[in-house]
């Protein structure tokens, strides 16, 4: 795990990693899991208004197969950060490399037919469609592969077939969360950004959306998650990242961080102690 301190000066801890620390986590060749890294972003500078940045040199690497959690306080740039590799917000420094190709600052369009995808945290259905509306939304691309990717994307949300002719604004907030990864799914994405996906649920909804988040995981989709229920991402996650004032702080296994004694302090609390 990177020794890096947390990026907040007012806590006393230095800015600075150890030398070599930051640059041997992002350079690795093979991640914990034994998979070749797919998805690579490296010192990313990154922002919304002209010359104000909130991502000021972040790196995350993604492996073929992985689940990789994004966690920190409110405002570090967690959010940012996938928005950046997805071309959603202006990269002003730094790279952005799928399988070995440089798609920093490509459209959204173009990384979607190279097999990313993103689910926002807000918004993310169409209210007045059908469920079958919006996942047709999905294969917009490729509409004649509407009937193979909706038998795919029902077999893992059975829920979303019952309700197929049911129009989204009418929908729990589960339903519609697992709605809104469906669409995504239905473009048999490589990788997966999610950008908080349990955010305004009920503890029982968030429970089912982690588990859904395996379930897509565990079918070889690669993900990205952002996360604010912290505990719970490091639970599920093979390898996690925090963010701190847009930058990284630490790094390593969610195992590791989920028991790291500086993480708990500085971003779990109390709710570390559950096991």
């Amino acid at each position: 795990m990177s020794t890096e301190e947390p990026a907040q000066q007012d806590r006393g801890e230095s800015t600075a990693a150890p030398e070599g620390a930051a640059a041997a986590d992002s350079g690795a060749a093979e991640r914990s899991t034994g998979s070749e890294v797919i998805l690579d972003a490296v010192e990313v500078v990154a922002g919304y208004v002209p010359e104000v940045n909130v991502l000021t040199g972040c790196s995350l690497e993604l492996g073929e197969g992985e689940l990789v959690g994004v966690i920190g306080p409110n405002g570090a740039g967690k959010s940012t950060l996938i928005k950046a590799m997805f071309g959603l917000v202006p990269v002003r420094g730094g790279s952005v490399r799928f399988r070995g190709a440089d798609i920093t600052g490509a459209q959204t369009h173009t990384l979607v037919q190279h097999g990313l995808g993103y689910v926002p945290q807000r918004d993310n259905v169409f209210p007045a469609l059908t469920v079958e509306e919006n996942l047709r939304m999905g294969t917009f691309l490729k509409p004649r592969e509407f009937e193979r990717r909706f038998a795919w994307v029902t077999e893992l949300f059975s829920r979303l077939a019952e309700r197929r002719k049911q129009r989204a604004g009418s929908l729990s907030g589960g339903e519609r969360q697992m709605l809104a990864m469906g669409r995504t799914l239905m473009a048999e994405p490589e990788v997966l950004f999610l950008d908080e996906p349990s955010a305004g649920l009920s503890p029982a909804n968030q429970d089912q959306v982690f588990g859904q988040v395996q379930r897509i995981n565990d079918t070889g989709v690669s993900i990205v998650m952002v996360e604010q229920n912290a505990r719970r991402c490091l639970q599920i996650c093979d390898r996690g990242y925090v963010l701190d004032q847009g930058r990284n702080a630490y790094s390593g296994a969610g195992h590791d961080l989920l028991h790291d004694p500086k993480v708990i302090e500085y971003y779990l609390g109390t709710l570390a102690t559950v096991d």
